[in-house]
């Protein structure tokens, strides 16, 4: 392993895994990984990763069943499936000795991600769970700051994730994960890292957890005079709508890049005006069958007695991540720009400019896939920071935030150790 180039097949070739691949390969200019494999239904998006790294016909798969049924073929895989797909290529691809990276969230219940740890166990390869928040160099920092004891003993912490009008519509919406029997529910599509932070820089047992939330804004009731089913269907209002599919898909600066490079795999104005006017990313964002939350707020409570918030919203002009941590000694704010820590003794403020990094989630991405095949390359598990077995304990939180949300009470930890395998 130590002169040769870990090799890697890619499970689910869409968005997140044609990027996962242009990482491997980027981290291979250190001389780690190659992509040589991949396991993809469609034809557009498994031909594009067949040409992009010269894949051999031996090596390419309709799906990731055709995969596993071969003898184990290289050394790692990606599994970049849909959410509701991870479970099954997961544990076939460990039970046959891969190293896996796995996109988050590990699986779309709490059963499917024990099994997936367990199947982790048993294998004894290296996983890492794609929780790049801990991986992006200011959230880093940040907890970085706290372990130094800048800020004292953490008392408390507050985190926003701010979703963007404009992604909520795209993905939440209109998009894969807008339908939670298609999917899975918004806390754990979409802020199952955000959880996993918190718990990070606390550092202790969640205790309990309480959330409420709901979809307020994205339904047919609030949906303009004048609108129609699809924004090209004589919508009346579509030239003033924030949410226009034509401007969003059709008119804008770059048909190749996300979100407009979802539409359709051929980038031509004309094709994006076709998948429009036929797939689901045309229609209304007010007539969809949408029906996970477009806000939510969760309260978390630590052994300790640390407390901390989170507030997911998709009304916001901007996306990104904001978190402020309370310590007996100080405070910390990061809103992924700039840190600005403030201690009480001394009314001292400094403020910590971040440079801005490139790719996705400010770079995280890109750290999360390189400690996994430095991991696999040295044989130190200890690289990687989200392994499957922290990436349950973590997990298990969204899971028992979102029954505290449905049920409309408190949860104690202790009662999902009772949740059925």
């Amino acid at each position: 392993m130590s002169e040769q180039l870990i090799t890697v097949a890619i499970i689910g070739a869409g968005g997140r895994g044609a990027g996962f691949a242009s990482l491997v390969t980027q981290s291979g200019f250190a001389g780690l990984g190659k992509v040589v494999g991949v396991a993809e239904p469609r034809d557009a998006y498994r031909e594009k990763l067949v040409k992009a790294y010269g894949i051999a016909p031996a090596m390419t798969f309709r799906s990731w069943q055709e995969f596993v049924a071969q003898p184990k073929r290289c050394d790692a895989v990606v599994i970049s499936t849909m959410d509701r797909d991870h479970v099954g290529p997961a544990v076939a691809c460990l039970e046959q000795g891969y190293h896996v990276l796995l996109e988050k969230p590990m699986a779309t219940s709490l059963a499917d991600c024990r099994a997936i740890a367990a199947a982790h166990r048993a294998a004894g390869t290296k996983v890492a769970v794609c929780h790049s928040m801990r991986y992006h160099k200011g959230f880093a920092t940040v907890k970085a700051l706290i372990a130094a004891g800048r800020i004292g003993e953490v008392v408390t912490l507050d985190a926003i994730e701010q979703v963007a009008f404009w992604h909520q519509a795209h993905s939440f919406v209109r998009g894969n994960w807008g339908n939670e029997a298609r999917s899975t529910f918004m806390l754990l599509a979409k802020s199952c890292h955000d959880i996993d932070y918190l718990s990070y820089l606390v550092g202790a047992p969640c205790a309990r957890v309480a959330s409420s939330g709901s979809l307020s804004y994205f339904t047919e009731a609030n949906a303009p005079e004048g609108s129609a089913d699809r924004c090209v269907n004589g919508c009346r209002v579509e030239r003033d709508c924030p949410y226009s599919a034509i401007k969003a898909y059709v008119e804008a600066e770059h048909l190749e890049r996300w979100p407009a490079e979802v539409c359709s795999p051929v980038h031509t104005t004309a094709a994006h005006l076709e998948a429009i006017t036929t797939g689901p990313y045309g229609r209304c964002v007010y007539r969809c069958d949408n029906d996970v939350v477009d806000h939510q707020v969760v309260l978390l409570e630590y052994a300790g007695g640390v407390t901390a918030t989170f507030t997911m919203t998709a009304f916001t002009q901007q996306g990104g991540r904001r978190v402020r941590v309370n310590g007996t000694a100080g405070t910390i704010d990061f809103d992924e720009s700039t840190i600005t820590v403030r201690t009480f003794a001394d009314n001292n403020v400094e403020t910590i400019a971040l440079g801005a990094e490139s790719g996705g989630h400010g770079g995280g991405d890109w750290r999360v896939v390189n400690a996994w095949l430095r991991a696999i390359k040295s044989n130190d598990a200890a690289l990687i920071l989200t392994d499957a077995q922290e990436s349950l304990r973590t997990h298990t939180i969204v899971f028992a935030a979102e029954k505290a949300r449905t049920a409309g009470r408190m949860v104690a930890m202790a009662e999902m150790a009772e949740e059925p395998v």
